[in-house]
This record gives structure tokens, C-alpha cells and sequence, in this order.
């Protein structure tokens, strides 16, 4: 396999944007990226646009921001996986850059969520779950990831306390990132404070709708030697898929195994352990489900997770600094840009451009991203 590398990224603010449609916040990613890269539209071939369906009345948006940013006549493709469309699209990327059919290719992940109302995006995403045994019921994403609190607490004594150290830490490092959501800190009193939204979960354990996009540029290694020189290199792609319907998995739900799978496959690529590791995005949709992470990805073993937090070994300056750039939790979660998004946080830190943010000596990054409630997982591993 030849080597493929990321030469430019992009990001627009995350939050209610109400100033931009789909194609607009698409474009203000894809024009930074362009920036940053210093190539022209023309340079690109092909192209992936990653957006989950339905928060939008239009049908294949690829299409409208093909058209908009200028990439027509070259192909584009419409990714979808739920919240993992776009790390979905960025192994896409390498895969039709590594077949020799395009040398250099546009990921843009974008999603446009906050025109709809919070009762019609909890049904959007309830049908994440299986339609015919579950969301008809009445499942949302926060009860769904709210049993997985109640397992992992029955389990292992894991406390609303320790949950509640996530959004602390995630909302304090958004307030250094101008491009976050939310900009003010909160304190662990408030976290457990605040309204309840599905027991243990409350709101402050819970990310936010958001409107957004991040683009991601990928090259061969020839165009790569050419155009830049501080590219960063995709050295493990993990992807794995579970059940949708949560009675078809197995094993007790304190885990995520799709998660598990997905890391197993990219650490074996990467030629890496988590040790190696010098950073990490993971999906913080719920405080609980970056707890399930840190073990899943081995940088804590079962039961333990919570125990990075308390000793704050994924703050910046901690063993592996975890979400620095405010996660989902203080960014917000527009779900089809959510995975470019932590693959542009990577690619900063490892270039050493993160500012306030910056990991010292950050050499590898690893990006985890979770779609719906646990049927996909993708697993990025990153080297500078």
C-alpha cells in the first residue's frame, strides 16, 4: 500500500448557525482547508461529502456542495454512517487514493441540525436504533447510553461523580477553542445539578445539536512530496460494525466490542500500542461513553476509566490527553462533520499548530468516532 497523507483542514464554528445554510458551512471548511493546503479547486479529483440523512430537506447533499465549492465535473460520493460519516469518509478517501483512481481527494463532513426541533432530532436519532423492535418504543440516544451508565455503575461502582469530571474537563478546553460551542466552564456541582435527562445522564453529561462542517484534504505520497511539508500520514484505518439492534449483540453492556474491533485493526496497521499514543478524539456524546472509551481503546483497563479522570492523566499535560480541543461535549455535535472534526484537532497538534492547546512532542494521534449507538465504530490513527 502506498502512503497516504493529509496536506490540508478545515473548520468551520460548531454551534447554531443560523447565519449559513448546508452548502455555506460546508464551504467556509472547505475554504480553510484549501488555505492551509495551498492548492487550488482544480487540484482535486474526486470528492466525499459526509452527512447523515434526513436533518435536511435536501436528498444527496453531495450533490448542492459539489456544486457550491466547485468541484464539478470531477466525481463526487454522498457518505453516510450516523456520527461516523465522515471518519467513514476519510477511509474511503484512502482507499481511492491507494487504488491509484484519484490523487488528491476532499473529505467534507457538514450537517445542519438546529432548525429542527430537540423532540424531531430525539426521533431522527432514535431511528438509529432498529424501527421495527426498538426506537418504536420510544428509545432516544440519551436512554440508550444512558443503560450503559447504569450497567457500568452496577458493575464496576462507577459514580455520577466521576461521569461528571468529563464535561468539566472537556468544557474547560473548549473555552480555548474560538470554534466550540460552548465557551463557558462548568463545575462539577453544576453537572450534577442540572436537569435530569435520562437517569444517570444529565444535561451537562449530554453533547449538544450542533451545525458545522470540517474538511479533510488527502494525497499520495508523489503529490504529497510535491505540495507539502509538514504532512501528516494515516498510518491505521479500523473500522467494525455491531448489531443494530442491542438484542442481537453480546456481552454485557459496560463496552462497546465494535469499538474494541476497530482498535485491534488500527493499532495492527499502525504497527503501535495504546501506549504509543500521544493524544486522542474520542466520541464524547455522553460523559459515560469517553469513560467506555479510554477502557475499549486500552488506555485503562475494564472498571477503570473513571480513574484517568480523578488523576488527570487525560488532561493536557496527562499521560494521554484526551478531548482537548472541548470533544463534543464543549464543540457540539453536528454528526456528519463530528469525525473530520477530531481528525483536524489531530492534525493541528501533530504539526505542532495548537497553540494554548498543544501536547508537547506529539508524534501519534488517535481519533475514535462511534455511529448511532454503537453499530459502527472507525478507529484513525495518525503520525506526524
Amino acid at each position: 500500500m502506498g502512503r497516504v497523507g493529509i496536506i490540508g483542514v478545515g473548520h468551520s464554528r460548531f454551534g447554531k448557525r443560523s447565519d449559513a445554510s448546508l452548502r455555506e458551512l460546508a464551504f467556509e471548511a472547505y475554504r480553510e482547508a484549501l488555505d492551509d493546503a495551498e492548492i487550488d479547486t482544480s487540484d482535486i479529483d474526486a470528492s466525499l461529502v459526509c452527512s447523515a440523512t434526513h436533518y435536511d430537506k435536501q436528498r444527496s447533499p453531495a450533490g448542492v456542495v459539489a456544486e457550491y465549492l466547485g468541484l464539478n465535473p470531477a466525481p463526487t460520493f454522498n457518505v453516510e454512517a450516523a456520527c461516523a460519516s465522515s471518519a467513514v469518509g476519510l477511509r474511503t478517501a484512502w482507499a481511492l487514493v491507494n487504488s491509484r483512481l484519484h490523487d488528491i481527494v476532499a473529505i467534507v463532513g457538514v450537517q445542519k441540525m438546529t432548525e429542527l426541533s430537540s423532540d424531531e432530532i430525539q426521533e431522527l436519532m432514535g431511528r438509529a436504533g432498529d424501527v421495527m423492535w426498538e426506537s418504536p418504543f420510544g428509545t432516544t440516544m440519551p436512554a440508550y447510553y444512558a443503560m450503559y451508565a447504569n450497567a457500568h455503575m452496577a458493575r464496576y461502582g462507577t459514580t455520577q461523580e466521576q461521569m461528571a469530571l468529563v464535561p468539566v474537563k472537556n468544557r474547560k478546553y473548549g473555552t480555548k477553542n474560538p470554534k466550540a460551542m460552548f465557551q463557558k466552564p462548568v463545575e462539577i456541582e453544576e453537572v450534577l445539578k442540572s436537569r435530569m435527562v435520562s437517569y444517570p445522564l444529565k444535561l451537562y453529561d449530554c453533547c449538544a445539536n450542533a451545525d458545522g462542517a470540517a474538511c479533510i484534504l488527502v494525497a499520495s505520497r508523489n503529490k504529497v512530496q510535491k505540495l507539502s511539508d509538514r504532512p501528516v500520514w494515516i498510518a491505521g484505518l479500523g473500522l467494525a460494525s455491531s448489531p443494530m439492534s442491542l438484542a442481537g449483540r453480546t456481552g454485557p453492556m459496560t463496552s462497546f466490542q465494535v469499538t474494541k474491533n476497530a482498535a485491534k485493526e488500527a493499532y495492527k496497521m499502525a504497527r503501535v500500542l495504546p501506549r504509543d499514543v500521544d493524544i486522542a478524539e474520542v466520541h464524547d456524546s455522553f460523559s459515560i461513553t469517553e469513560i467506555l472509551n479510554y477502557e475499549d481503546l486500552g488506555f485503562a483497563r475494564p472498571g477503570t476509566g473513571a480513574k484517568l479522570l480523578e488523576r488527570e492523566e487525560t488532561d493536557l499535560g496527562g499521560r494521554i490527553p484526551v478531548n482537548i480541543d472541548g470533544g463534543l461535549i464543549a464543540k457540539g455535535h453536528p454528526v456528519g462533520a463530528t469525525g473530520a472534526g477530531q481528525i483536524t484537532a489531530l492534525v493541528k497538534q501533530l504539526r505542532g499548530e495548537a497553540g494554548d492547546l498543544q501536547v508537547d512532542n506529539a508524534k501519534v494521534g488517535l481519533a475514535q468516532n462511534i455511529g448511532g449507538i454503537g453499530m459502527y465504530a472507525a478507529v484513525t490513527i495518525l503520525r506526524g
